[in-house]
């Protein structure tokens, strides 16, 4: 299945398969990906750098062709994709509850947690919260930086599951990427505007991560208006209406990714799939 096809494309076995990975070379690919990763913070697309990229791609027609472009990068199949551009690397928010089944019963092992590069380059804060499994995991091994210090990085399953319940429950979103499309290994915990790809998405409208396969569904008869949910939305998707003493979802912004529930102390939050909520269908 096709990204954004209305289908957990994510639950395919195949694309997390070290036999895909071999068919794909992409030992070579994440090797040159992750010696260079820093660089992403500062890539140039068709010669502009980040620095007033949002600017320009509000220009009618410079805007468009840059837009183009930093698409074709971010959705590359092609054979000449450039690994020191992440050519290819694109990614989907998950609930919880996919993200725990993902490393259950599909990530390839070994299963290692390492540290943030968009947290380190954004406020240079080390925070062991991403977790990679398959080739990558061999990869990211030989690369001391992105270990964590004085703590277990190597992980089982369980552990793995673990990890990522504290930080959903900490209000990190989770999302599964391609490393480089089709091949998946790696589930990251993060937060907006730090997380590289919510940013270029919130920032700069570019598909570098889709919203979840589901949008957030409040129960009125439990909401008791506490507002407690509120603040735990990164996407500004939740506010309290004091007309009617409770709050409400705008669904064009939520994404899916379940976090606010953690906040609610009434139940009366829960994840519908999206494409059976109207307006909503394809939205991602």
């Amino acid at each position: 299945m096709k990204h954004g096809e209305g289908g957990k494309w994510y639950n395919n076995a195949r694309l997390y398969s070290d036999e895909l990975a071999d068919e794909y070379n992409m030992r070579e690919y994440l090797e040159e990906q992750w010696q260079n990763m820093e660089t992403l913070f500062i890539r140039k697309i068709m010669g502009f750098s980040s620095v007033g990229l949002g600017y320009k791609m509000q220009m009618p027609i410079i805007g468009r062709v840059v837009r183009a472009a930093a698409e074709r990068q971010i959705h590359s199949e092609s054979h000449a994709r450039v690994p020191k551009r992440a050519d290819g690397h694109f990614g989907q928010v998950l609930p919880l509850e996919d993200a725990q089944h993902i490393l259950g019963n599909l990530a390839a092992e070994p299963i290692i947690k390492n540290y943030c590069l968009c947290r380190w380059m954004q406020r240079g804060v080390k925070d062991a919260v991403c977790i990679n499994f398959g080739q990558l995991s061999g990869v990211i091994e030989k690369l001391p930086r992105y270990i964590p210090e004085n703590t277990k990085w190597r992980l089982d399953r369980e552990e793995a599951i673990e990890a990522l319940e504290r930080q959903n429950k900490k209000g990190y979103v989770a999302s599964v990427w391609f490393q480089p499309v089709p091949y998946i290994n790696a589930i990251c915990s993060c937060e907006s505007p730090e997380c590289g790809g919510l940013r270029l998405r919130n920032d700069f409208g570019l598909k570098t991560v889709y919203k979840a396969e589901y949008v957030i569904k409040i129960n009125e008869d439990n909401c008791q208006g506490c507002q407690q949910c509120v603040s735990m939305c990164q996407f500004n998707a939740l506010r309290y209406l004091p007309s009617v003493g409770r709050v409400i979802v705008d669904l064009d912004k939520c994404f899916g990714c379940g976090v606010c529930r953690h906040a609610c102390e009434f139940d009366a939050l829960e994840l519908v799939p999206r494409n059976e909520v109207p307006g909503q269908a394809g939205n991602y």
